[in-house]
């Protein structure tokens, strides 16, 4: 399962130096979602959630209109 790291861990794992954060590794599932449930990593389909890029809409001005009733002599009848 391939993993994001959220965090930086000291020391080697296998004899390699665990990637650094930001990083992605490929983990056995159950050692990856360990990570994950611990806050250390994520799951790849969540980092690109988090950080497409949305394209905003061009905004546009509108001028609010209200009427109102004009006040009107009593009728005099």
């Amino acid at each position: 399962m391939k993993i994001r790291m959220k965090v930086d861990i000291s020391g080697t794992r296998n004899g390699e130096p665990w990637p650094a954060r930001g990083e992605i590794i490929d983990l056995p599932t159950d050692e990856a979602q360990s990570l994950i449930d611990s806050d250390m990593a994520e799951t790849i389909a969540k980092a690109k959630a988090e950080t497409a890029a949305v394209e905003l809409a061009e905004e546009t001005a509108v001028v609010k209109r209200t009427t109102r009733a004009r006040k009107t002599a009593p009728d005099a009848s």
